[in-house]
């Protein structure tokens, strides 16, 4: 998929990251120029999501704070008082347009959750029909550490995913990924494509900025991700005059990530991505294969021992024993159950149980394996 084609674009969502929102305070004139092309382009009959950054920036400003705050509940306090003026910021800033702003706040439970995963999309779906511009952040004022998203790179792509966007563009104020960081290295090639997301890719980003919680590591990290789910993405810089307007008009501009050839299907997108494991199953070399290679599904022969509590249903890991997971799925029987089955062929399930929910622990239609290109057909 050429650049060329992203003159086709239907609907995008459009990331902005804390940077250009809040570089000296709430950055106004930033904001109505991204305003302005989001105008532009729904004149020309294309559909507008955003996904915003800065409330903690904000906030913590407005509390009279010295420092961004390192702590739970001074990063929640900041985060309340600094969403009021990023809301007003961009209602302001679309309305000068004509348009209207419909405020998102999302936590990773919401997306975690299938059910309500669903019902954010019916609730998106419903806002761009009726013509407003859903603008949404995560919801850092209830979210404890280990319920965060973590990132609005991450949200971002998650967004485009449970949207069904046409295209992602993470805004930024870097032109893109470079070979080398040219704050260092100022004759550092910017790399214009990339094809897929490798792990030598991923060691060109650095960390973090001194507003945001991303950084380019996290922006090229949720590129691959879309590439795997077959949108196209761009990181780019925000400060670039008409930056939407001229990516959308095929411009060579920005780091380009084309869609892969073999997509994986929206439901195990949300299943990698989004899921949140609850606990973990480890399995042995002989299981690892055949999930990884063959394509099977997870039988109790091949688990060696049960981590967490968890109820059929739920998301769990999976993983050889002193090895980072490389797949998750959904499992169709509780923790204490896979417990006492472990080990056993399938047939044996309902003797050890006195009943039998499934040849599974884990069908292969609710499995994703991370790494493996996805085998399944877009149906």
């Amino acid at each position: 998929m050429s650049r060329d084609s992203l003159k086709k674009t239907r609907r995008l969502v459009v990331k902005v990251g804390s940077q250009l929102t809040c570089g000296q305070g709430l950055e106004v004139g930033r904001l109505k120029a991204i305003a302005k092309q989001l105008a532009q382009l729904r004149r020309e009959g294309r559909e507008c999501l955003l996904v915003t950054s800065g409330a903690v920036a904000l906030g913590y400003k407005r509390l009279g704070l010295a420092e961004r705050p390192t702590t739970l509940r001074l990063k929640q306090a900041s985060a309340a008082a600094g969403q009021v003026a990023l809301m007003v910021g961009w209602e302001k800033a679309l309305e000068a347009y004509g348009l209207k702003a419909a405020q998102i706040l999302l936590t990773a439970e919401d997306l975690a959750d299938r059910a309500r995963f669903l019902n954010a999309k019916n609730t998106f779906a419903t806002l761009i029909e009726l013509g407003a511009i859903p603008v949404v952040n995560e919801n850092d004022t209830v979210a404890v550490a280990e319920l965060k998203v973590g990132d609005n790179d991450t949200l971002g792509s998650l967004v485009a995913s449970l949207c069904e966007a046409d295209l992602f563009i993470n805004l930024t104020d870097q032109d893109g990924l470079f070979e080398a960081d040219p704050k260092e290295r100022p004759e550092a090639a910017q790399i214009f494509e990339i094809a897929k997301v490798t792990p030598e890719i991923l060691a060109l980003a650095g960390g973090s900025g001194p507003l945001g919680t991303g950084g380019m590591f996290t922006k090229v990290q949720a590129a691959g991700r879309l590439a795997e789910r077959g949108l196209p993405s761009i990181i780019a810089n925000g400060l670039t005059r008409d930056i939407l307007l001229r990516l959308l008009a095929g411009e060579r501009l920005g780091t380009y990530f084309p869609p892969l050839a073999k997509r994986r299907p929206a439901y195990k997108h949300w299943l990698a991505f989004a899921a949140r494991p609850k606990g973990k199953l480890l399995v042995d070399a002989g299981a690892a294969l055949a999930l990884q290679e063959k394509g099977k599904s997870l039988l109790p022969g091949g688990i060696l021992a049960v981590e967490g509590l968890f109820s059929a249903g739920d998301a769990v890991a999976i993983s050889l024993v002193g090895q980072e997971p490389f797949g998750v799925g959904l499992v169709n029987y509780s923790a204490p159950e896979v417990g006492q089955i472990l080990g056993l062929s399938s047939q044996q399930i309902e003797s050890r149980l006195g009943y039998s929910h499934s040849d599974e622990i884990i069908h292969r239609d609710n499995l994703v394996v991370f790494g493996d290109p996805p085998k399944e057909n877009l149906s």
